[in-house]
Formats: C-alpha cells, sequence, structure tokens
C-alpha cells in the first residue's frame, strides 16, 4: 500500500467531535489536552488510509486486520488500562479523574499480549464455552449487554446504566 496522504485538520476536527460524543455518550472520556488529542487522532486517521481501519496510533500495525483486531481504537486493552492507570496506553481516553485533575497521564506499561500470545482462541478448534474465557463475562441487568473483562464498564455503553447495575454472567 502506497503511505497516505497529508490529513486535513477539518479531518481531524470533525473525527475528535465524533469520538468525544461517543466516549462521552458510554461513559467515557477524551484526553482534555486537545493538541495531544488531535496529533492521536490523526495518527487514527493516518492508519486508516493506510490499512483501512484505525489502528492505535501508538502501537505497529500489522496491515493485517484479524491480526491487529485487539489494537483498533479503542482497543481491547482501554478498559483495563484505564482502570488501573487512569488513561489509556496512547492516552487517547482518560478517566474521570484525569479530565478533573485528580489525577495526571503518565506513561503505562504495554498490556499487549506478545505476537505468539494474542489469539489463544484461534487455536482452539472447539466452539469456546464461557468457562473457558480468560476474563469473567458481566452483563447489564437492564438491557442484556454482554461484555468480558475483570470488572463491568463504569456505563453500560448501549443503554447508560451504571456500574451496579452489571452482574457477574455464567
Amino acid at each position: 500500500m502506497s503511505e497516505p496522504k497529508d490529513i486535513a485538520v477539518n479531518e481531524v476536527e470533525k473525527l475528535v467531535s465524533i469520538l468525544d460524543k461517543e466516549a462521552e455518550s458510554g461513559g467515557y472520556h477524551l484526553n482534555p489536552d486537545r493538541e495531544i488529542t488531535s496529533e492521536l487522532v490523526k495518527g487514527l486517521l493516518v492508519n486508516e488510509k493506510r490499512y483501512g481501519y484505525r489502528a492505535c496510533p501508538c502501537r505497529l500495525a500489522s496491515g493485517d486486520k484479524d491480526e491487529d483486531r485487539d489494537i483498533i481504537c479503542p482497543c481491547d486493552y482501554r478498559d483495563p488500562d484505564l482502570d488501573e492507570y487512569n488513561t489509556c496506553y496512547c492516552s487517547l481516553y482518560v478517566s474521570r479523574d484525569v479530565v478533573d485533575g485528580k489525577a495526571k497521564v503518565s506513561p503505562i506499561p504495554e498490556r499487549r499480549p506478545s505476537l505468539g500470545k494474542r489469539s489463544p482462541m484461534k487455536e482452539n478448534k472447539e466452539k469456546p464455552s464461557l468457562a473457558s474465557l480468560p476474563l469473567p463475562v458481566w452483563r447489564c441487568r437492564v438491557c442484556g449487554y454482554l461484555c468480558a473483562r475483570d470488572g463491568p464498564p463504569e456505563v453500560c455503553p448501549i443503554c447508560k446504566a451504571k456500574k451496579e447495575r452489571f452482574e457477574r454472567f455464567m
């Protein structure tokens, strides 16, 4: 593939606005430092033009969508990173504490497994069961939304119910 042409400022501003609305409606927050946010969004747009999908601008994408599925923004690691470090790996998404000035964005360790360990489900030819998932499954008691992660999300991305409305699902 050829290298993408320059990204127009209005393209970046448009996507920042869209991502900001989507984030806030789902209980998430973009980095309040708009200069950093704009640069990260520019990287998403470059990757979208380069690969056809918005791979995380802070990670090396392979160009194979299946291989990179875990780093398509918002990546699989956003929620655990926010829970533990108040920011995602690239700092596009931050916690409410960062937005409110109670916490600062700082570098965090890479959570993404090395290449050979990324897709344990691909190796298992049998249909996976809930018991075989590496993380617990949480169910929103309001709308039925399911997610596999260490803990429930702060806000349901579907119905906007709070964390307390989730139950562990078996």
